[in-house]
């Protein structure tokens, strides 16, 4: 979807179309969660602060997040989805992979089933989506941001390998600012640099992901569209309207935390052995916390009671407290017990 949240704020509120909006928190304290185009202008970004953003946009608009109303339209898109096939996985609230190897509708082209679903969704949100066409997850990825916003565009199996080198390194999904830098320090700066480099030198400088690097920089991704996949980890955050800085706030201010957390776990019977509580101080500073136990967390006691075991291992303070964060990871689901690249009528 197409700067979703901000959107769906727009499309709810025509006062707002044509200008600069962001969803979030507020001015002083808040998060961006997402930027309109217009915002997107002026270098607005999600997960920027918005003390920062107001400073890039003065003329900022700032519009409290309505999760309720986004999970509503996301899943009016899933259900448009289901017309089409039945492999969806799932990313997030507003993007997803879909294999339409075997369509639901006979005699459709993948790139004519993506117009179809964008034309779909339009008509019956009144958003507008982009769509990325390919042979593997990646391209397809690179295809969907390439025309943004309400494009479509078509990477096929011949154009793969040239369509990779003349990126730059930066725009590769999955690589962001500090890899990239570090592939530049190595002389790698466009697709056709990375595929120049032996799978041994990219693992010895990159560890394992190395091989991922190899791959995409030759077009190739196997991974399959997995639908119903597993989360790698269900958390919660906040960032406070003034700075924590008692302990007995810092309590207080986990509960709702472990309260979304633990919901989450019982609502999709999932279980998480790795704990880790995430701190974000006044000056911007983060650190983290985990500890991971021998079984899964089965209580929200327990959850609760090792969060504030690694709480007390920061304390006291040494300065405020701006943001708070509670996840677990680890995760596994009762009873669940997972190729290559997809045959594809482009």
């Amino acid at each position: 979807m197409d700067a979703f949240y901000a959107s769906v704020e727009q499309r709810d509120n025509p006062d707002l179309l044509g200008h600069p909006v962001a969803v979030g928190g507020s001015r002083q304290r808040g998060v961006v969660a997402a930027a309109s185009y217009e915002a997107r202008q002026f270098g607005v970004r999600s997960a920027m602060a918005s003390s920062v953003a107001i400073r890039k946009c003065p003329d900022l608009i700032f519009v409290k997040p309505r999760f309720d109303v986004y999970k509503r339209v996301s899943s009016q898109i899933r259900s448009i989805f289901a017309e089409y096939t039945h492999l969806i996985e799932p990313l997030s609230l507003d993007e997803a992979y879909l294999d339409v190897t075997d369509t639901l509708h006979e005699g459709m082209s993948a790139t004519q089933t993506a117009q179809a679903i964008k034309d779909r969704i339009r008509q019956e949100t009144g958003l507008t989506a982009s769509a990325g066409v390919s042979y593997n997850k990646f391209l397809a990825k690179l295809a969907s941001d390439y025309r943004k916003p309400d494009g479509l565009f078509l990477i096929r199996p011949q154009q793969g390998l040239a369509f990779v080198e003349q990126l730059a390194v930066n725009q590769f999904h999955g690589i962001g600012q500090v890899t990239a830098a570090r592939m530049n320090q190595l002389g790698i700066f466009t697709g056709f640099d990375l595929r120049q480099q032996t799978e041994a030198f990219l693992t010895q400088h990159f560890g394992k992901v190395g091989h991922h690097y190899y791959c995409i920089a030759r077009a190739i991704d196997n991974r399959p569209v997995t639908a119903n996949r597993i989360r790698k980890s269900v958390g919660s955050e906040n960032t406070f309207e003034q700075d924590l800085t008692e302990t007995e706030n810092l309590i207080e201010g986990l509960q709702p935390l472990l309260d979304e957390v633990w919901a989450y776990c019982e609502r999709t019977a999932i279980e998480g052995r790795t704990i880790t509580l995430k701190v974000k101080y006044t000056d911007f500073q983060q650190i983290t916390r985990s500890r991971t136990v021998a079984s899964a967390v089965q209580s929200r006691a327990l959850l609760e009671r090792i969060t504030l075991e690694l709480l007390q291992s920061i304390l006291p303070l040494s300065k405020g407290v701006r943001l708070l964060g509670v996840s677990l990871s680890s995760l596994q689901t009762a009873g669940l017990p997972a190729s290559g690249q997809l045959s594809l009528n482009l």
